[in-house]
């Protein structure tokens, strides 16, 4: 009962937040009010969740600065984390089918975040140009390259869009790692459960340096990264279930 309780909060605070969303964004343009917004949505689930977010590393990033910052994915609260807790402006870089979702999806779209479509290459191609464009015009962007969420725990193989659009914006990359989301929410299930989810930030890389044929060595550079902090956090720092 008490799970449904909680679902049924999300759900009305998500309606609540989404067309407050909308109205911020009508007022003042550009999509940074409305992103705030989302930053109060997503504070406002991990709290009904009781989940604990904590962030480690943001000393290696400038706020005010466009990164393109790459994480790892397991869980629909990788998304709440980032919202909540990563303290600078950006748009996400999201799949198509969350923009389909009545008054929620119209909200993503005001606040300036992207849709792509990786079923339509053109389509794709498109919302990657986009990106760029608003990683040039100073606005840091977010993905999750494995495109997916893991459903093992394990890093994915990552997808190559997220890296042409860092070689093409020359736009460092600041790789990060999500710990504890999985347990809190796994793929394919509906229950909610309290946790701790920690956030590790690391150095940004440098991507002027790279080409298209360097390509698949700045994506296991990257991987290389979030696979290694991802064992050392749950290693050393206690994320996941609280008792």
């Amino acid at each position: 009962m008490k799970d449904v309780v909680v679902l049924v909060c999300v759900l009305f605070d998500t309606l609540i937040c989404a067309l407050l969303a909308i109205g911020v964004s009508i007022w003042k343009k550009g999509g940074n009010g409305a992103h705030l917004v989302g930053r109060l949505w997503a504070r406002s689930i991990l709290f009904l969740s009781r989940v604990k977010v904590s962030v480690s590393g943001l000393e290696y990033i400038d706020p005010g600065g466009p990164y393109l910052y790459m994480a790892n994915h397991q869980s629909m609260f990788d998304i709440f984390s980032l919202l909540a807790y990563l303290p600078v402006q950006f748009r996400w870089l999201a799949k198509r089918e969350l923009f389909q979702i009545p008054v929620f999806g119209y909200s993503m779209a005001r606040a300036g975040y992207i849709s792509i479509d990786r079923s339509d290459r053109r389509s794709a191609h498109k919302s990657l140009l986009e990106a760029a464009q608003k990683i040039a015009g100073g606005v840091s962007v977010v993905i999750f390259p494995e495109g997916s969420r893991s459903t093992d725990g394990q890093v994915m193989p990552f997808k190559a869009g997220g890296f042409h659009l860092a070689i093409r914006s020359g736009r460092p990359i600041v790789p990060v790692v999500i710990c504890g989301a999985r347990q809190v929410m796994p793929k394919g299930k509906l229950r909610i459960r309290p946790g701790h989810i920690r956030i590790s930030i690391n150095p940004p890389i440098d991507t002027a340096a790279y080409k298209n044929k360097a390509k698949k060595d700045l994506m296991e550079s990257v991987r290389s990264i979030i696979k290694q902090d991802l064992e050392r956090l749950r290693a050393t720092e206690p994320c996941g279930l609280t008792q």
